[in-house]
């Protein structure tokens, strides 16, 4: 049986497989998705795709592309180097402890706004074909004292490989996008909720998970959205320095910078600026804004003298502490003033919390019975953006492509602040969420599988630009990936999560609601 034959065989037993799978009975092959092969691995690896229509205008495409590599195998990462002599010595110290060893060169991909060709040395010790043998060698090198020790798969960062991807991808029509909608989880700033509960509950055919949030209390609120939100014209989230994000402004779509702009002003005309909205006070989840100008992804930095506007949808009170708060009408008259945070939320007003100097600045022009105007402007490329019911936006980064073109936008946006982070993040394969705009205007939703060596491997950022291309994306933008990365259609999730635990709860996600 030849290669052609074989393709159309094991095309149409996927095809079979996943429309059981997901109930929907009308079955096509796409023609709105680019039939070539796509850029991943080597050329002429093993591709089928199968293809259904959801809805009218709604397409969904599930490509399985390439095998696992027997040559591929796994070891543990001892250390990340930027010089040479130190990864030597590193290896060396293993060699004289009776442990095999290696160093792995990392070299930067095209595309990325990183102007150099090598990011720096891994220290890794051993070559398994199991992983429970990587993690026996794991445990012994911790016996050795040796630290942050971590078990890799080599098809994660090898740059010549054979796969396998798994991916899936939704285009809606451009006539369709009035029923797209972002949702904060649970209805509210705090907290998360997985994208399967987020789609049962907004009854939508499709859901994937949106953007960049806070884990974990010691960075931030949890469930806080890192950079812009914006649910149905309702602002959330502040914007940090301009990132991308994903626009949905009800008859268009855009991937575009975004920032805001959040003042107040007293009765008697002074002024200053809101630093935060709905966030923990002092704490700045991926730095930015006005005490920090360089974008550090997953870094959380601290400013003493802060401003922070917490509003209905933050939750029921504000964070607790040290400061000063000012409780503020719906008509945003001062109603109340208080010498410590940690008040209730009136649900048609709002309250301005503040510490250091930003609490002095309170003390001193905030007056009960007088107003705290506030200004909000959201903005893309010193454009106003109208906030009117059907206006979403979603938090990302980077940027892969703009009108075509390669631009990885990684060290502008904050993924690149050290080469070791870079490598782990836009290097090393991981699983991802993008979105795309074609130039018809269809929006394509794509999740990609990865962590998982028999599924699928994951993607570099140069990898996903180089998929929505293929795809026909004019305009692509990377959303949360990782353990985030997940798809439901009509409320089953589709694709592989990679979290151990499985679905991951998220910060907020985008929908298509078709349904009254």
């Amino acid at each position: 049986m030849n290669q052609a034959i074989t393709s159309i065989v094991l095309r149409s037993l996927i095809c079979t497989t996943i429309f059981l799978f997901i109930s929907v009975p009308s079955v096509m092959f796409a023609q709105s998705i680019n039939q070539n092969e796509l850029p991943l691995g080597a050329s002429g690896l093993p591709e089928t795709r199968a293809v259904q229509q959801l809805a009218s205008g709604v397409t969904y495409t599930f490509i399985k592309r390439g095998i696992p590599s027997p040559e591929h195998y796994y070891s543990v990462d001892v250390g990340f180097f930027s010089n040479l002599a130190e990864a030597k010595a590193r290896e060396q110290m293993l060699k004289n402890h009776g442990f095999d060893s290696f160093i792995m060169t990392i070299y930067n991909e095209r595309y990325n706004d990183i102007h150099k060709d090598l990011l720096g040395y891994i220290v890794k010790s051993g070559k398994f074909t199991t992983k429970a043998e990587a993690n026996t060698l794991k445990k012994e090198l911790a016996m050795k004292k040796l630290s942050n020790l971590k078990v890799s798969y080599s098809g994660w960062e090898r740059r010549n490989i054979t796969g396998p991807w798994s991916i899936h991808i939704i285009e809606i029509n451009r006539n369709l996008i009035h029923h797209m909608t972002a949702s904060l989880a649970l209805n509210t700033v705090q907290g998360r909720e997985t994208v399967s509960s987020i789609a049962k509950r907004m009854n939508s055919l499709v859901t994937i998970n949106g953007g960049y949030f806070i884990m974990h209390k010691h960075a931030g609120t949890p469930g806080d959205l890192i950079g812009i939100s914006v649910v149905g014209g309702e602002l959330n989230s502040e914007a940090i320095n301009n990132r991308s994000a994903f626009v949905l402004g009800g008859k268009y779509t855009a991937i575009a910078p975004v920032s805001t702009s959040l003042y107040i002003q007293s009765s008697k005309g002074a002024v200053r600026t809101i630093d935060g909205l709905n966030r923990t006070i002092g704490k700045i989840r991926g730095c930015g804004g006005r005490s920090y100008q360089q974008l550090r992804h997953n870094i959380t930095c601290t400013n003493h003298n802060e401003l922070v506007q917490y509003r209905p949808i933050y939750g029921t009170r504000t964070p607790a502490g040290k400061g000063t708060e000012v409780v503020l009408d719906s008509k945003e008259t001062v109603i109340k003033i208080g010498n410590s945070r940690g008040q209730a939320i009136p649900a048609k007003g709002s309250i301005i919390a503040g510490i250091g100097e930003a609490e002095e600045w309170l003390k001193k022009h905030a007056v009960i019975g007088e107003k705290l105007m506030i200004s909000t402007k959201v903005m893309s490329n010193q454009i106003p953006i109208s906030l009117t019911k059907e206006t979403h936006i979603v938090n990302g980064g980077p940027l892969l492509l703009k009108n075509q073109q390669y631009m990885i936008t990684a060290k502008k946006e904050g993924f690149a602040h050290s080469d070791k982070f870079f490598y782990k993040f836009g290097i090393k394969r991981n699983p991802r969420t993008l979105v795309g705009i074609k130039p018809n205007g269809n929006i394509l939703l794509v999740v990609v599988d990865g962590r998982n060596e028999q599924v699928s491997v994951g993607l570099s950022f140069e990898e996903s630009a180089a998929l929505m291309k293929a795809l026909g994306a004019q305009d692509a933008l990377n959303l949360d990936g990782g353990g985030s990365t997940t798809m439901a259609i009509n409320g089953k999730v589709v694709n592989h999560p990679s979290d151990a635990a499985g679905e991951r709860a998220v910060g907020d996600a985008i929908s298509l609601i078709m349904k009254e």
